[in-house]
């Protein structure tokens, strides 16, 4: 494990951007998927360990921004909002150790 990667970044893949596709189970209502929705596939799909770092409950944790598009995510309908295809979704952790 590399040393200098500390706090969130360790909860993932060694990646700091990820392209995904999320593919609807079979009989599922082709629906935008919600923030919520894509937080929660995040936690069961890319983080590997720590998921409590990244998530409390079923949002993310406090001290984490949260941008669609470069727009928080507080304006656009929080776990409510819509993410559309082609869209950018950054987690940005406020948290560090002291």
């Amino acid at each position: 494990r590399d040393s200098s990667v500390t706090g969130v970044q360790t909860c993932a893949l060694p990646i700091c951007r990820h392209e995904i596709e999320i593919a609807r189970k079979e009989g599922q209502e082709q629906k935008k998927m919600t923030l919520k929705e894509l937080i929660l596939w995040i936690r069961d799909n890319l983080i590997k360990e720590r998921p409590d770092l990244f998530v409390q409950e079923e949002t993310v944790r406090p001290g984490i921004l949260v941008l669609i598009n470069d727009c928080d995510w507080e304006l656009s309908g929080g776990l409510e909002s819509e993410v559309n295809d082609g869209d950018t979704v950054v987690f940005i952790s406020t948290l560090h150790g002291g």
